[in-house]
């Protein structure tokens, strides 16, 4: 792993350490959750964009209902 810096407001770091998770797992552990959920967040946004742009204007019925019971394999 390689340490970064990063800059929070006094107040949301404040929020942060009060967090019984943080507590536990620690400032780093979390953080580096809330990223990956981002990006994976993130990706499966972009996933979904890029089928409703490809099969947006077809009405197949096989595909609705896609967005709901997609799984999308983990990086």
């Amino acid at each position: 792993m390689k340490a970064i810096q990063i800059t929070l407001d006094e107040r949301l770091l404040a929020r942060l350490d009060a967090d019984e998770e943080v507590k536990r797992a620690g400032r780093s552990a979390v953080i580096r959750r809330a990223v990956f959920d981002y990006l994976r967040r993130k990706r499966r946004s972009a996933v979904a964009e890029a089928y409703r742009r490809a099969y947006g204007k077809r009405k197949d019925a096989e595909l609705e209902g896609w967005p709901d019971g997609g799984a999308w394999p983990e990086e």
